[in-house]
């Protein structure tokens, strides 16, 4: 058997050409595979935008995007609508259905908390200072939230099919953060105020503008 002749110290030239072939193209492969990936990943931008009745801003204005191919997962963060100096804080929450709201008792007094009409009907009953119940508001809508003990405490629960949605602020500017690519049906409401609906694309530049007469 004739042998090959290796200077000392230098390697011997790879042998299994064919399989190092093989590596370079699976290599190449998963290369190609992560770029595909990668551009079939929608963008995600955040939503900006502004909600007024006439000149003034206006807070407390529920809006929500339409986005029926998103994943249905239920928001497992903790929501709170709490009872504090005989009012409801926040005066308007926004949940996505199935969503869980926490009503603790912070206040002096005891409160009875309840909803009879319209999105989720509810009675919690008398409880005192310090104790914490739940209602789990498994249906879309609006549910308007009272005290069966205070006539003057009034809180509004919207429940949205949606995971891209948010409440305007007291400037009235509101953020729905990481909407994906795409153009979307928008809805917006607030207490006392016909909703409004309208269309909305990620292209679009300038902030959202809600409006009410």
């Amino acid at each position: 058997m004739r042998s090959v002749y290796s200077p000392a110290g230098s390697k011997a030239p790879p042998t299994d050409i064919r399989g190092m072939h093989q590596f370079r193209v699976a290599a190449l492969g998963l290369a190609l595979t992560v770029l595909t990936l990668r551009a079939a990943a929608p963008e995600s931008s955040a939503l900006h935008g502004t909600a007024h009745v006439g000149t003034r801003t206006a807070p407390n204005v529920v809006v929500w995007l339409d986005a029926p191919n998103l994943p249905r997962a239920v928001d497992r963060r903790t929501v709170v609508l709490d009872q504090r100096n005989l009012d409801f804080w926040p005066h308007v929450l926004v949940v996505r259905v199935g969503t869980t709201v926490d009503f603790p008792n912070n206040d002096r007094v005891f409160h009875n908390v309840f909803s009879f009409r319209d999105g989720k009907v509810f009675d919690l009953g008398m409880y005192p200072v310090g104790a914490l119940k739940h209602v789990t508001f498994d249906r879309a809508g609006l549910s308007r939230i009272f005290c069966n003990i205070h006539p003057g405490m009034a809180a509004y629960v919207m429940a949205v099919d949606s995971p891209l949605f948010a409440v305007s602020d007291q400037s009235g500017t509101f953020t729905i953060a990481e909407v994906p690519s795409g153009a979307y049906q928008y809805h917006a409401w607030r207490p006392g105020a016909p909703p409004l609906a309208g269309t909305w694309s990620a292209t679009t530049v300038a902030p959202l503008a809600i409006a009410w007469p």
